[in-house]
């Protein structure tokens, strides 16, 4: 009986033993799952910054792809204007010189 008391008693020291171990490694993946947390955390705040700064980086871009197409369409209209003036000009210089060269022979044939 007396062996079986001493088997008892080893048994029972390392079922507490093991049970020991077991805490152990809980508290290990315990302080692993807490590390984790709040990178997680940090990361969901930085994730929050980061989306709210690319909504504003979005908006800021597409007022400038705005005011750059602005830009664009008055510089097209600008330019188309300005080739309207050129042409009319040169036909004003043609229409003039023709007329200068008209005077001048009716000039020429008063005298």
């Amino acid at each position: 009986m007396a062996a079986q008391g001493a088997a008892l008693q080893n048994h029972n020291n390392e079922l507490v033993k093991c049970i020991e171990d077991l805490r152990e490694k809980k508290a290990e993946v315990d302080r692993l799952i807490a590390t984790e947390e709040e990178e997680k955390a940090k990361i969901q705040g930085d994730l929050a910054v980061l989306t709210k700064r690319l909504a504003q980086v979005n908006e800021s871009l597409g007022r400038k792809v705005a005011s750059r197409n602005e830009y664009e369409k008055t510089i097209q209209e600008t330019e188309a204007a300005y080739q309207k003036i050129l042409e009319s000009s040169q036909t004003l210089l043609a229409v003039l010189k023709r007329e200068s060269i008209s005077i001048a022979k009716k000039r020429q044939a008063a005298k």
